[in-house]
């Protein structure tokens, strides 16, 4: 029996390879959220913590900067600053229902603002 030769066996490492990196897993917990998350903007804005974990359901209505959005959950806004990195492969626009998750970013003088780690999109 002849070993593969190098360029076939290069070639089917590297396939290998790509199909690992290319399966990523979307499985979520869905059980009860911890109390000390702001599930509502309005939460936020009332008493925000600095560092605090956020899950926010609703809409980015307006780019106003790079990676920079107003975020609404139906009922308040706030700046949601996201990277080009942390959005889905799927497109969102102004209708689009989505969950984030991140951390309140607050400054002792600017309104806080939501550091998104993560964009997901909501059917």
């Amino acid at each position: 029996m002849h070993p593969l030769p190098k360029t076939l066996h290069s070639r089917l490492f590297a396939m290998l390879l790509l199909s690992m990196l290319a399966t990523p897993s979307f499985a979520q917990y869905t059980g009860p959220v911890d109390a000390s998350i702001a599930t509502s903007v309005k939460a936020i804005l009332d008493k925000p913590v600095d560092d605090q974990n956020v899950i926010l359901k609703g809409k980015l209505i307006k780019q106003i900067s790079l990676e920079k959005y107003i975020f609404s959950d139906g009922i308040n806004q706030i700046t949601a600053d996201i990277d080009k990195d942390d959005f889905p492969l799927a497109p969102i626009n102004e209708n689009t229902l989505i969950e984030i998750r991140g951390e309140v970013k607050k400054d002792l003088l600017g309104a806080p603002e939501i550091d998104v780690d993560t964009v997901r999109v909501l059917k």
